[in-house]
């Protein structure tokens, strides 16, 4: 889940209002459990490569921190999300396009 007081559909709906605000192209590819479903983000940087963002763990903070866990050529991206919503159906993914790579997600309030 992308905050464990905030249902998932809410943040995911935030984070493309934040997104749009910020002009930045973003839509949702895989609709996961509304309640307390993961998030995956793929930014699609239009050359051919993409970047995968996680949410994870880190047990020295004690805090959920998003991590770019993959850059690569987009068909990869794709097939590393196809292996974890094959195993997690409710699972969300959202995917940007961003020559830059802009996600946000490093910004406060994520």
């Amino acid at each position: 889940m992308a905050n464990p007081r905030l249902a998932t559909g809410i943040w995911v709906s935030a984070y493309l209002r934040r997104l749009g605000l910020q002009n930045i192209p973003a839509y949702v590819v895989a609709h996961g459990d509304d309640t307390a479903g993961a998030v995956l983000v793929k930014c699609a940087l239009l050359d051919g490569t993409a970047q995968l963002w996680t949410r994870e763990w880190d047990f020295e903070t004690d805090s959920h921190d998003w991590r770019m866990s993959l850059q690569a050529d987009e068909e990869s991206v794709d097939a590393a999300i196809r292996r974890q919503r094959g195993f997690d159906p409710d699972l969300w993914v959202i995917e940007i396009e961003s020559r830059e790579g802009r996600v946000l997600l490093e910004e406060e309030g994520f």
